[in-house]
């Protein structure tokens, strides 16, 4: 996945030896890097024109930001990592059909803003931004990273009714070891770009790794949760949604779709009608949400 991965390897774990502190800031600055730019597809392109956009400054980046509809009843899409908003279009698209109002953004160094890279402490500073914009989101529906991001932004000042995730990370360790298998980078190398993120990223913000994760403070987040994933998920694995789902508890359902993967699970058909009905449902969905665990078929 990561070009040149010999190389990198070769000359983090041995700088990480002589010298942790670039080792530190040159491992972050990989980590935080998407695997290329997603384009806009040619059946985005008439959805994404429709958009009111608008422009919001996140720690020096340009994040270009869409709002569709009258402005009332306003639904959060939040995509993942090497995406983009426009993925998320079928959702944004039904939501309008029913009188809501989606909102949606590209993070840093994804779509058409600026940057080259991105993080999930980016991602919830965007998402805090929009909140005070729109006010409180009537759902929030999140693909893959953008499930955690969505949460970590949802346990910090951000309210919703509801909570979609597709193809969704729940924990943050799986980021960091599918990163550090990827690269096959030593213990040093992954403490010091640790310690590079408390220092740099996030200083006076104590256990901010235990925050990251899905598991820390769920019941803060205080809304019914539906979760979609498919079994043969080459990116996520379902054990992330099982987690997730565990976590969040009575207040959660997980859906497992068969034949979708980790991308067209974003424009199935019957994925998006389940989810934005869910979305848009009121508290008999809360009271009914229960922890099943349900299999669609859609192959």
């Amino acid at each position: 996945m990561y070009p040149m991965a010999p190389l990198i390897r070769t000359a983090l774990n041995t700088t990480a030896r002589l010298a942790p502190g670039p080792a530190g800031r040159w491992a972050f600055r990989l980590f935080v890097r998407p695997l290329g730019r997603a384009r806009l597809r040619p059946g985005e392109a008439a959805l994404l024109a429709g958009a009111r956009t608008d422009r919001l400054r996140v720690r020096g980046k340009e994040v270009v930001t869409y709002a569709w509809g009258d402005g009332r009843r306003p639904v959060l899409l939040v995509h993942g990592w090497s995406s983009r908003a426009s993925r998320l279009g079928a959702f944004a698209e039904e939501l309008l059909a029913r009188g809501y109002s989606p909102v949606a953004f590209d993070a840093p160094g994804h779509g058409d803003s600026s940057g080259r890279a991105s993080n999930i402490v980016e991602y919830r500073e965007i998402i805090r931004e929009l909140h005070a914009r729109h006010g409180d989101f009537e759902a929030v529906v999140a693909h893959s990273f953008g499930v955690l991001a969505s949460l970590f932004a949802l346990r910090d000042g951000v309210r919703t009714s509801r909570f979609v995730g597709l193809g969704g990370v729940g924990s943050f360790d799986m980021v960091l070891e599918g990163f550090r298998a990827g690269l096959g980078l030593d213990e040093r190398v992954m403490r010091a770009m640790r310690a590079y993120v408390e220092r740099r990223l996030v200083p006076g913000e104590p256990g901010v790794w235990e925050r990251f994760g899905a598991d820390h403070a769920p019941d803060e987040l205080g809304a019914p949760v539906l979760l979609f994933h498919d079994e043969g998920d080459d990116m996520v694995p379902l054990a992330q949604a099982r987690f997730l789902a565990g976590v969040h508890g009575e207040r959660a359902r997980l859906v497992v779709t068969r034949g979708l993967g980790h991308r067209r699970i974003l424009a199935d058909p019957g994925v998006v009608a389940e989810a934005v009905e869910f979305a848009t449902a009121g508290s008999a969905t809360a009271r009914t949400a229960g922890t099943r665990e349900g299999v669609a078929s859609t192959a």
